[in-house]
Formats: structure tokens, sequence, C-alpha cells
């Protein structure tokens, strides 16, 4: 078992982390308890906490915000450009006039930052690590495989190919989680359909794939952190799906890596961020970029909370790789065929910030 002496004191962090995991407090629940610095095996390594530091010089407005009002209108091929441009360079991007009425964003956040402050006693009846019942409240999906924890707590719901069943979604969330969940599967459609005519595929191919039915859902809470200079809110990853729609609130805290530095995702009223994963970028045969992200940890009394559902292909055995169509002489497959199962074990066993996803399936 690792151990590491500090003032001639022997720390046991596997101990620890197993203590905190098996308390069910969560970050809030030690925040709750008056702690003013945080356990050890939240402070991030030297290299991680120097790339914390604003970068010299800010790029606003750097991630582009897309109006989609047009989409059914002769605007449509300006639409499909601007979002192939931004999915092939920035991996990122905001989208406004989506659809999604603004009651139901307010609903759905204040529901979720609603669930995360219950009482501890409640929460902890959905504190577990497999989602099997399709729910669960956890703190750090990779607590035991990353070399540092991060300061936040998620509740997730698995939203397809089957939904959780009705009772086992918390009673404080569980209509706006029901209705989120059909407002998005709209916007998945047509999202995806927009990203498919900037490949130059049939709009509906995605579809196809089932890369819409594989859905789920997380309400992340970021409290405010008494050491925000020693930890993050969420490491720096890709996402592994095929696409993440997030919403997130005012207090901001999201960052994109561009052109080698970190760059703010900043909060439009009303819109939502979307994010391609790294199975888009093998299915495009690297058209469409996933990029490395990560939330700072959150200094402000108020709490951040952001939602993000992750679109992921509903038949976990067909074989998954570069779309044919884009395939040709000039430009041959970069990746080799997979299996979704094979393809999220191999995510689920790395710490997030681990890029070896994407390479390993490289020819």
């Amino acid at each position: 078992m690792a151990t590491v002496t500090t003032n001639d004191e022997e720390y046991d962090r596997v101990k620890a982390v197993k203590q905190f995991d098996e308390s069910k407090l969560g970050v809030k629940g030690l925040l709750d308890s008056g702690i003013t610095t945080i356990p050890r095996f939240f402070i991030h390594p030297p290299e991680v906490l120097a790339q914390l530091k604003p970068a010299p010089v800010t790029r606003p407005d750097l991630i582009p915000t897309i109006d989609l009002s047009g989409v059914d209108s002769p605007n449509r091929s300006l639409i499909v450009d601007q979002i192939r441009r931004a999915s092939s360079s920035f991996g990122f991007f905001q989208i406004i006039n989506h659809g999604v009425p603004l009651g139901v964003l307010d609903r759905t956040m204040a529901s979720i930052k609603g669930f995360h402050e219950q009482p501890t006693e409640i929460k902890a009846r959905y504190y577990r690590r497999g989602i099997g019942t399709g729910v669960s409240f956890i703190s750090n999906v990779d607590l035991y495989n990353s070399k540092a924890a991060s300061w936040r707590d998620t509740l997730q719901v698995r939203l397809g190919p089957k939904i959780a069943d009705y009772d086992q979604i918390p009673e404080i969330c569980r209509d706006e989680v029901i209705e989120w969940d059909e407002e998005i599967k709209r916007l998945g459609e047509v999202l995806t359909e927009l990203m498919c005519e900037g490949l130059g595929v049939g709009s509906g191919r995605l579809k196809e794939m089932t890369c819409l039915e594989g859905k789920v859902m997380v309400g992340h809470y970021y409290p405010k952190c008494p050491q925000p200079d020693l930890t993050v809110g969420l490491a720096y990853h890709t996402d592994p799906g095929v696409l993440t729609v997030v919403q997130q609130d005012h207090v901001g805290g999201l960052q994109v890596k561009y052109d080698g530095e970190w760059v703010d995702v900043k909060p439009v009223p009303g819109a939502l961020v979307i994010n391609v994963g790294d199975l888009l970028q093998i299915i495009s045969n690297e058209e469409y970029k996933s990029a490395e992200h990560r939330v700072l940890a959150n200094p402000f009394d108020e709490p951040r909370v952001s939602i993000a559902v992750f679109f992921n292909p509903g038949n976990r055995d067909d074989l998954y790789g570069p779309l044919p169509e884009l395939i040709s002489s000039e430009k041959p497959a970069i990746y080799r065929q997979f299996t979704l199962t094979d393809f999220m074990t191999r995510f689920f066993k790395k710490e997030l910030g681990d890029k070896s996803l994407t390479n390993y399936y490289k020819l």
C-alpha cells in the first residue's frame, strides 16, 4: 500500500480515499462540516497546479456562439458551415435559439441544485459507484484511479436506451429530468443532422448508427473550495462519447484547451455548450476534434451547477470506426474498428486526464 511521509507522519492515501467514499458525504458534506483546508488527496501535483495560473494573454469570446434560429430556413447551410468550422477547430461551441424553453432550463438547473443541497442522509440513499439502478450520487467517478480527486459532487441518471425507473429518480428532480430528456432528444437529432451535413454524409447517418440512443445525464455541483489554488473542479479530459450537451450556470469555470492555451467558455444566458467526443472524432476520421477541457475549483461562496448529457451509441456490440464515406486514398482511415463495450471499458479503467484512449485505436 502506497504511503508518503510528510512532517514525519505517514499518510495512507488509499485509506483516506476509502474513508471519504464510504462516508457518502461528498465534497459539499466536507464543506458543511466546517473544514478550512482540503484533504490531501484532493491536492493536485505541481505540474497541474502550475497550469491553473491565468494565461498571459486572454482570448475573450474565442469559443463561437451559433444561432440556430434559421435552421429550417435558407440560412441552414450557413449554420452547418459554422458548426463544421467550430467542430474541426475548437471541438466546442455554444448554441442560442435552440428551441429548449428558458423555463425548462431554469427548472432543470434549480432541481439539480436542490438535490445536492438536501441533507446528506437523503443523498446517501443514492450514493453508489455503479449505475445499475440507473441513478447514482457520487463524488469523482475516477476517485480510485486518479492521482488526485477533484472538488465536485455528481448526480448521474441514465436516460437511454431506457430511462431509469421513474421511482428511482430522486423526487426533487424527477419531473424536471424527464422533461429535460424530451427536449434533449429533439435537440440531439437537430445537432447530429447538422454535424452530418458538415461532414458531407447523409443527415441521418449518426442516428442510423444509434448514436442518439445511449444517453447519460450528469448534474455536477461545485461548492466553494477552501483552497481553489490546490485542486480543480473537474480534471482536464476529453469526453469519450459522440456528443455532449451542457447547460452551465452563470458562475463560470469551464475552460477548453485551444492552441496550447486554456480558454474560458464564458456563460451566455440561455445558451447550451456543445462539444465533440472522442467517438465522433474517430467516426469523422478526425474531421471533427474532441478537445481537452476542465473546470476550475470554485472560489466563490455561490456554488457552480452544470448539467451535461452524453450521447453514445445504443448498440454496444456493433463495430465502430471511421465512416467509409470519409475514407479515400487521399485520406485513409486513421483508426481501426472496435466495439463500444471495449471502448467504454477502457475509458472507465483510466483516470480522466489520460489521453491514451483515441491513440489506442489508431492504425
